[in-house]
């Protein structure tokens, strides 16, 4: 059986030459896998109905999609989290309120749903001095 995997990551529009689209076209030719470039901030959630064995989710926030994101994991499925977080203000963008975690924020998110295998809020240096927030969890 195949395993499914959903990745998603900030791309500003019209393109993103060094991040999310170009990592994304480079496995777009790997046997086995499908990719696809969607706005998920509007419109209708994409992937109404679909289960993955993983999401994987790198420096995006989007608050609305939390419930979407959890629904979509399959029975022991995988979530990776890991985005910018309050007081990162102090290092540089992001720094709206709006895009940065709030404390505890990814825990409470998963809170009584998935079963939480590691968790952490700390300053990094890599790539770039930043705030992060990271968890890894597992649907029940």
């Amino acid at each position: 059986m195949p395993v499914r995997i959903a990745f998603a990551a900030f791309a500003p529009a019209p393109s993103n030459t060094s991040g999310a689209l170009p990592f994304i076209a480079s496995i777009a030719p790997s046997p086995g896998i499908e990719t696809r470039a969607l706005d998920l901030e509007t419109g209708v959630w994409p992937f109404a109905g679909q289960t993955f064995d993983a999401i994987v989710v790198v420096h995006y926030l989007h608050r609305p999609l939390f419930p979407h994101l959890l629904a979509a994991l399959a029975p022991d499925g995988a979530l990776l989290y890991e985005t910018f977080a309050a007081g990162n203000e102090a290092f540089g963008r992001p720094s709206n309120p709006e895009f940065l975690l709030r404390p505890g924020e990814l825990l409470e998110a998963v809170r009584g749903r998935l079963d939480v295998l590691a968790y952490e809020q700390r300053v990094t240096d890599e790539p770039k001095r930043a705030v992060i927030q990271h968890i890894a969890a597992r649907r029940r």
